[in-house]
């Protein structure tokens, strides 16, 4: 039967038969800018039509994909220029592209895009855990390669994602190391003529993380009202720092603390006689926590000279600074209060993440429940 053309431009849609004469399928077919003929192929006749217009419509953008001869490592590049750049956070991006090129593509890269299976990828993760990473960092790989695969099937290139049928391992519980009640007392005692005691305080106090502590600006706090808010986050990309939204891509209101009011108000002051003393040096960028000339400041800086040699003096253990957020939702937590209010302060997505972290604390907590249906009954 001769093939079924379609208007000058429009590419070409025929069926495809097995040696017996059935249909198994239908082709689209087209010219490329190029000059060379492609194809696509689909299963009815209106998806290889939808195939065939989308791949059409790419080749006018200059998005040329031969499925047939398209490596992994190609389309992995390919996905994160046209999918992936601009459409996240710089840091999450940075994120994908490092480990595509660091453990995706010197492992899969070679493999023709249609070939890929199963085997390949399980053979991926068990090849990087025996080389010693992390199941978490393990199942950062396999976030990225099943969202990358989950596009090509989006765009007709593979037929399903065969990231989808292979186990991620089970990563370990989260490293949280919070601070008792009285070992976070010490610590601030310690820290108290620190020049980023103020900072400790909120994040103890509020539950901020480092990020939105770095990116806040005197124009987010109300002392007067006594609020504080997150409207920001500063990120260390390759190219240096950028402010970006929150983590869960909106603000939230927090009410502060009377230790946190007094902390900021006295830290406003120590930072306008900094301001005095350096004159004309000084670059107003309104932050709360800048460097000594009111640039924005480097984690690795306010760690290294500050937050662990306070750790140290105080006799502390070695934790992060994320851990002061931990210890802030864990005390809340231990008092009693409900997981709903936790979750707000710390600006997770949905409560259900803040009962993940933090359900070894929940756990230890009975809540008083037997005495409570004693009283009741």
């Amino acid at each position: 039967m001769a093939k079924k053309k379609r208007g000058n431009g429009q590419g070409t849609v025929y069926k495809r038969r097995n040696k017996d004469g059935k249909v198994i399928g239908y082709r689209g077919s087209y010219f490329a800018p190029d000059g060379k003929r492609r194809y696509v192929s689909g299963k009815t006749k209106t998806e290889a039509q939808r195939l065939l217009r989308q791949a059409m419509a790419d080749a006018d953008r200059g998005l040329v994909f031969d499925a047939g001869k398209l490596t992994v490592g190609e389309y992995l590049d390919r996905w994160l220029e046209d999918s992936v750049r601009d459409t996240v956070r710089q840091r999450t991006y940075e994120r994908y592209e490092q480990i595509s090129r660091v453990h995706i593509k010197p492992a899969l890269g070679r493999i023709k895009l249609a070939a890929l299976t199963p085997v390949h990828v399980r053979g991926l993760y068990r090849e990087r855990l025996d080389a010693g990473l992390s199941s978490r960092t393990v199942r950062y790989i396999h976030t990225t390669l099943h969202k990358a695969l989950e596009a090509a099937v989006v765009d007709g290139l593979i037929p399903r994602n065969v990231a989808s049928t292979v186990k991620a391992p089970c990563p370990r519980g989260p490293d949280i190391r919070p601070l008792s009640q009285e070992q976070s007392r010490k610590f601030l005692e310690v820290a108290r003529e620190d020049r980023f005691y103020a900072l400790y305080v909120l994040a103890l106090h509020c539950g901020l993380r480092e990020g939105e502590l770095l990116g806040l600006k005197w124009e987010d706090v109300d002392l007067e009202g006594g609020t504080l808010q997150v409207r920001r986050t500063l990120s260390e990309t390759r190219t240096g720092h950028k402010f970006e939204l929150p983590k869960n891509g909106k603000g939230r209101s927090i009410k502060l603390s009377r230790r946190a009011v007094e902390a900021l108000r006295s830290h406003r002051r120590r930072q306008n006689e900094e301001r005095l003393r350096v004159g004309s040096l000084w670059q107003d960028n309104d932050l709360v926590f800048p460097t000594t000339t009111g640039t924005t400041m480097r984690a690795t800086n306010l760690l290294g000279r500050h937050f662990k040699p306070l750790l140290e003096k105080a006799g502390l253990p070695a934790i992060r600074l994320h851990d002061l957020r931990h210890t802030c939702a864990t005390i809340l937590l231990v008092a009693g209060k409900h997981p709903k209010y936790v979750q707000e302060l710390l600006g997770h997505a949905s409560i259900s993440i803040t009962l993940d972290i933090y359900s070894h604390v929940i756990e230890r907590m009975d809540g008083g429940l037997a005495e409570a249906m004693d009283e009741a009954l």
